[in-house]
């Protein structure tokens, strides 16, 4: 083979080495992304709610689904509270394992509209850890949240006058669940 062959080969094993290794990055990135973002109406996490609490207030709705295959019965306990920017408020959710066997599950969330991601923080949510709940039994989830202050700064935020804090509850199964509950029994 000769030399301009070799580096040829070099270059395509390189390169497809370098895709396979950001295809498995993928994932991670991207949810840093919307992490630190808010993209996709993705919130953020804070922990603890401003000092500033400004007039203007919001309607946040709660929205509840459980995926397919999910043996739950997942509902908001109230329909929405109206709340200033900066307010901390806690508002609860409900879930009823409809099984005859416990159940590992765990929420995904995400705010409408989407751009208000930013300005959504949670401080305590039941969605930030997988949770076993036990058949037959009914837990109520709190989660206490606030919107961001800043929001009012944000000239793309004016119209917003109402977010829906919407989750879906999905069966937690597979490794990554399983190596989630063995990190979390290792800590307690």
């Amino acid at each position: 083979m000769n030399k301009r062959a070799r580096l040829t080969t070099w270059i395509i094993s390189g390169a497809s080495l370098s895709m396979l290794g950001l295809s498995f990055a993928a994932e991670p990135l991207y949810s840093t992304f919307c992490r630190m973002t808010g993209f996709g109406g993705t919130t953020q996490v804070a922990t603890e709610a401003p000092k500033t609490v400004l007039d203007r207030k919001v309607r946040v709705m709660f929205d509840a689904n459980v995926a397919p295959r999910a043996p739950l019965k997942f509902r908001a306990v109230q329909p929405f509270v109206d709340l200033k920017l900066g307010e901390k408020m806690m508002a609860y959710y409900e879930v009823t394992n409809t099984s005859s066997e416990p159940v590992r599950a765990m929420a995904s969330y995400n705010v409408v509209p989407e751009k208000i991601g930013l300005y959504f923080k949670k401080i305590e949510c039941f969605c930030f850890k997988e949770q076993t709940y036990e058949p037959g039994k009914t837990v109520q989830l709190p989660v206490v949240f606030f919107v961001d202050p800043d929001m009012a700064k944000d000239w793309q935020a004016d119209d917003v006058r109402g977010i829906t804090l919407s989750y879906t509850y999905f069966r937690a199964t597979g490794p990554q669940a399983s190596a989630r509950l063995e990190d979390a029994s290792a800590v307690n």
